[in-house]
Formats: C-alpha cells, structure tokens, sequence
C-alpha cells in the first residue's frame, strides 16, 4: 500500500538552524540545573527562581522540539507558530535574568567558607546559564519576522514587545509587593491600577494569539490591539509623570535615599525601581504603536 500522508517524523526539527539552537537549548539547559542540583547548589529565592527557569525552560523546550519532530503539534489546538515565538522571547528574558543573578548571588572568587570544588561547580554553572541565554536569543533572531515576510503575529517586533512588556510589568510588581507604600497616596494607586490593567490586557493578546481564537472574535482584533496601544501609552505617560512625583518630590517623598534605610527592604529602593521600569514599559509601548502600523495579523500559522 503507498503512503499518502508523507514522512511520519520531521527531521528538519533537529537539523535546520531553528532546530539546532533549540538542541543546544536543551543541552545548556540541563548541563546548567545538573550542575547546580549535583554540587553548586542554590538557596532563597533567588536561588529557587533561577532552578526553576533553567528547568522549566528545558521542559517546554523538549516538548516542543519532541511536538515538531513527530507532527504532533498539528493535533494541538495552538497557533503553533504564535506560540514558539512567544516562548522563545519569554525564555530569552528568563534566562537572561538567572544568567544574571546567579553569579551575583553565589558566585565568588574565594574558597572560603563554601570551598573551591563547590565554587567551581558555580562559576561552570554560570557559565552555562549564559550560553542558555545566547541560544534562546539565537533562536528569537532566527524565527524573527523579515520585511515582506508573512508570518505569525507573536514573530513581529510589535508582538515580541508584547512578551517584553509583560516581563517588565511582572518586575514592577516584584518591587510594588517589595513594601514600595504605594497604598500611601490615591496617586500611586492609580499607577498601581495603570500597571494592573495594562498587563492583564497585554497577556490577554498574547493568549488570542497564542490559541489562534482572534478569527472568532466579534470584533477586529488588529484594529483594537491598535487602540489599545495607544491607549497604554498615554496611561503609562500619566504613570511615568505622577509616580516619580509622589515618591521623590519633597512635599510627598524623598528625592535621595534616606540614610537610616535598611538594605534590601527600602521602600526608596522600591519605588525607584518602579520608576525605571515605568519609562522602560512607556518606551516598549511607544515603540510597539510604532512598529504595530506596518503589521498584519496571521493568526492560523
């Protein structure tokens, strides 16, 4: 009987250029949270939120490449183009944030007190974590949209930031939770409602995206991603002014750090942090209205 249905596995997966970072994804990956699991070790949060990244990122990363090589990822209800892209932005940023404060957290020149064999475990689990870094970011270069190219949203600079944007939003919650006193004026709660509403929307585009469903919407899905867009920069331009007002004028905050502050649990500390992150997220945005004129939507790749 003659096949109809073509080679049963996909052996581009792991041999084409997107597929080869992804193998050396996996490879840094494991080699990386072996290393620290065997005898670098990790402790606090810091440490749980790097083992975490480094393993998570490594599950989903075979998952993908395990999906692609046997075609399985055609019987999955997911925009499976949308959905890779989406990862491997979101993997980038994870993995470079563990890349960074693994070493700054345990790695140290000295033996002493944790010995030499446990700071070289650490140093070589860094090491590691950074070429993790390089192939997820390899990978995001890769499957990047090119001019004239169709491809799907989540691979356009316009639907990257949207990854982007919410990673920043996660950090400015990180620091509002990090007793920031943003409840101490209605100012800095509307910030706080500016953070809130920008982010869950953002994640809700990304999900359309991500599930192929913006076809099913009754209304047109570009056109709102649009307005909401512009929407989200004038609210983090309010944010961007009114935060820093009340946190660092003299009438409401401080404009230096006060000198009795306990290291690592300063709200001044806090609420500088949001502040940057503030105009960080206002340029994202700015830049995504920009580059969201010259997109369209393909939502079924």
């Amino acid at each position: 009987m003659e096949s109809t249905g073509g080679p049963y596995l996909n052996t581009a997966a792991v041999t084409s250029p997107v597929g080869i970072a992804r193998l050396l994804q996996m490879t840094f990956g494991c080699t990386t949270f072996s290393l620290v699991a065997h005898r670098a070790g990790f402790s606090a949060a810091y440490g749980t939120f790097c083992m975490f990244v480094w393993t998570f990122c490594f599950a989903i990363t075979m998952f993908i490449i395990a999906c692609e090589f046997t075609h399985l990822h055609s019987c999955l209800s997911l925009s499976w183009g949308n959905f890779t892209a989406a990862f491997a932005m979101l993997a980038t940023l994870m993995s470079v944030t563990a890349a960074v404060i693994y070493p700054l957290y345990f790695v140290q020149l000295g033996c002493y007190p944790i010995g030499c064999e446990v700071r070289d475990f650490r140093i070589a689990a860094s090491v590691f974590a950074g070429l993790l870094f390089v192939a997820y970011a390899a990978e995001v270069f890769l499957t990047r949209a090119k001019p004239g190219q169709v491809t799907s949203y989540m691979a356009t600079i316009s639907g990257l930031l949207k990854i982007v944007q919410a990673f920043v939003a996660c950090i400015i919650f990180g620091a509002l939770v990090n007793d920031s006193q943003y409840s101490k004026y209605v100012a800095t709660q509307w910030c706080v409602a500016v953070y809130s509403f920008c982010f869950v929307v953002t994640v809700v585009v990304v999900a359309f995206s991500v599930t192929g469903k913006t076809a099913l919407l009754w209304f047109p899905f570009e056109r709102s991603v649009v307005i909401y867009t512009f929407g989200a920069v004038l609210l983090y331009l309010s944010a961007a002014v009114i935060w820093p007002v009340f946190c660092f004028d003299n009438k409401y905050g401080s404009p230096q750090r006060p000198s009795l502050c306990a290291k690592g649990k300063c709200p001044w500390d806090s609420q500088l942090v949001i502040a940057i992150f503030t105009y960080v997220n206002l340029l994202l945005y700015v830049l995504d209205l920009a580059y969201s004129q010259r997109i369209r939507f393909v939502s079924h790749l």
